[in-house]
């Protein structure tokens, strides 16, 4: 059987239907997306806040891994910070901005998301630098 090695995007366009938000993330958790497309496979995941979703690119900005280590494992125990599982990195969850570790002054890449009637959807990129 053949394998295809696919080239890993770092976006999405818009208008993607991930799921129910309710279905797919229990509130103040995370859970992890591979999206096969024409012209590569995306790597992201979303935290769910309550009514809001947080997106971002599956790579830690130190070492360019996926920060879970686990399936959907991407919260520290409290789960108020996002957490490299091969780093200890520790992200913000609203801005993704890098809070310890050893990528400091770093970000983790957005991925554009929002709830639409109470689906995850992918979004425009938000305008600014």
């Amino acid at each position: 059987m053949a394998t295809t090695n696919l080239p890993r995007l770092h976006a999405t366009p818009a208008g993607v239907i991930l799921g129910p938000l309710d279905d797919l993330i229990p509130d103040g958790k995370a859970r992890g997306f591979v999206l096969d497309m024409r012209a590569g496979r995306f790597h992201g995941f979303v935290v769910r806040r309550g009514g809001e979703v947080h997106g971002f690119v599956d790579r830690c900005p130190h070492a360019g891994l996926p920060l879970a280590r686990t399936l959907d494992d991407y919260l520290t125990p409290a789960g108020d910070l996002i957490v490299c599982g091969w780093h200890s990195a520790l992200f913000d969850i609203a801005t993704g901005a890098c809070r310890g570790g050893p990528c400091m002054g770093a970000s983790l890449t957005s991925w554009p998301v929002e709830v639409q009637s109470g689906l995850i959807v992918t979004a425009a990129p938000r305008g600014g630098c």
